[in-house]
């Protein structure tokens, strides 16, 4: 999930109990922009990739952990002056109940869509008539090699809540990626649907392209908690390791605010990964004394990032009174 919250952890609000679930790999978690993970429930081993039902279950623990200040307002969806929730996901969360649970709850939706007959009938269209616009980078720059294009009135979206548009993508694959069924002229082709009207996201057509890339960086949060210890869950008690989970989050969601509180000045540090930043940081020997009425961090000084790490102390205490 992507958001615009305060600096207050969404994992503070209110959350139901974790369903049952197999020992095994738990759900994958949305993420709000902070990379604070919101909700993370554990489902049955043989539950679906694209069940309706648990995806809404998600969405509504999700919304329910932001802070009520920062919850969307479903009787006024259009008001500017509410704050603004997009759920994004890959094909698996495209489906129209779920669809219609973001509707209702008033956040707006870019989900990832199957290529299938239709869509391909789409892009030999949009092929014939030369109808691509490059597409753009993280920067605003060109995309070297990617176009975008819209195909709303080529594919009927009559099924989807109204408003619901369709945008393409077509880009050469990288050097050894292996070509698909469903790649067009040696292009790799991907679609999504978004309720965004028109004139929201700057950019136009290529701008929602770039905002739905960028929930790619999901893997990375997923990435950093394996490394954090839900790489294999070490109990055969499902409640043991949903304990387990927990704990793992709150450990992710406690290094992911020292990030962002305690090194925004220094992007090296609060963009490394966990590896790094348990190396870097979290295991240098380092004690806290007290005297004249002062708390100090004794620090060896030689290590080459104590002066980041004295540093981000301060922003930590300071952060909160």
């Amino acid at each position: 999930m992507s958001a615009s919250t305060p600096p207050t952890c969404p994992r503070c609000g209110p959350r139901g109990p974790p369903r049952e679930r197999r020992p095994g790999t738990p759900e994958r978690p949305p993420l709000i922009r902070t990379g604070c993970t919101s909700t993370s429930p554990a489902r049955t081993g043989n539950a679906g990739a694209n069940t309706a039902s648990d995806h809404i279950i998600v969405l509504e623990q999700a919304l329910a952990a932001l802070p009520p200040a920062w919850q969307p307002d479903p009787d006024q969806p259009g008001d500017p002056d509410k704050p603004k929730v997009l759920v994004r996901c890959d094909t698996a969360g495209a489906t129209h109940k779920f669809a219609e649970a973001c509707r209702t709850a008033g956040v707006g939706f870019s989900f990832g869509y199957p290529v299938d007959v239709r869509v391909q009938d789409a892009v030999d269209t949009l092929n014939l008539g030369s109808c691509w616009y490059p597409a753009i980078d993280t920067r605003g720059g060109i995309r070297d090699g990617a176009w975008v294009a819209e195909a709303t009135d080529l594919v009927n979206l009559e099924s989807w809540p109204p408003g619901t548009r369709l945008i393409l993508r077509k880009e050469r694959p990288h050097p050894g990626a292996q070509l698909r069924f469903t790649d067009a002229d040696g292009m790799r082709v991907t679609a999504f649907i978004t309720d965004t009207p028109h004139g929201v996201v700057p950019g136009q057509v290529a701008g929602l392209e770039l905002r739905h890339r960028q929930h790619a960086r999901v893997e990375d949060r997923i990435r950093e908690l394996k490394a954090t210890g839900l790489r294999n869950l070490p109990c055969h008690s499902f409640w043991a390791n949903a304990a387990w989970l927990e704990i793992v989050l709150a450990a992710a969601d406690l290094v992911t605010w020292t990030r962002l509180i305690g090194f925004r000045n220094q992007p090296g540090l609060a963009r490394a990964e966990i590896n790094t930043f348990r190396y870097r940081v979290l295991h240098v020997a380092a004690r806290i004394t007290r005297g004249a009425r002062q708390l100090r961090l004794r620090i060896d000084a030689t290590w080459r990032w104590a002066a980041a790490i004295v540093t981000a102390w301060q922003h930590l205490r300071t952060a909160f009174g």
